[in-house]
């Protein structure tokens, strides 16, 4: 066990830099065992790296047409997805139906 009150601020700094630098590889060190694994995990099952890649891509949703407008500035539309716009909010308040606001 290294007895830090022992050491300088210069050899504390340096043990420091050299701790950073070993949990670094470490890390890297890591990181290559669990992805040789995974490769062999797939070779094992017929997998090639384009497959493994495909796991990563996200799928990207279209962007929606919007299906309601506010019927007092038309500008202001919802496509019906996420959170409701307060002005549909306060329409549904009033009474109205979605139908009353579909484009």
């Amino acid at each position: 066990m290294i007895e830090l009150e022992n050491l300088s601020l210069k050899e504390l700094k340096q043990l420091q830099k050299d701790v950073s630098v070993a949990i670094e590889q470490y890390k890297e060190r890591e990181r290559r065992k669990a992805l040789a694994e995974v490769e062999a995990f797939a070779r094992e099952r017929g997998l090639t790296p384009a497959d493994l890649s495909e796991i990563g891509l996200k799928r990207s949703r279209k962007p929606a047409a919007p299906k309601y407008a506010n019927p007092a500035d038309r500008s202001q539309t919802w496509t019906g997805r996420g959170r409701k716009p307060r002005w549909v909010v306060a329409a549904l308040a009033e009474g109205k139906t979605l139908e009353d606001l579909a484009l």
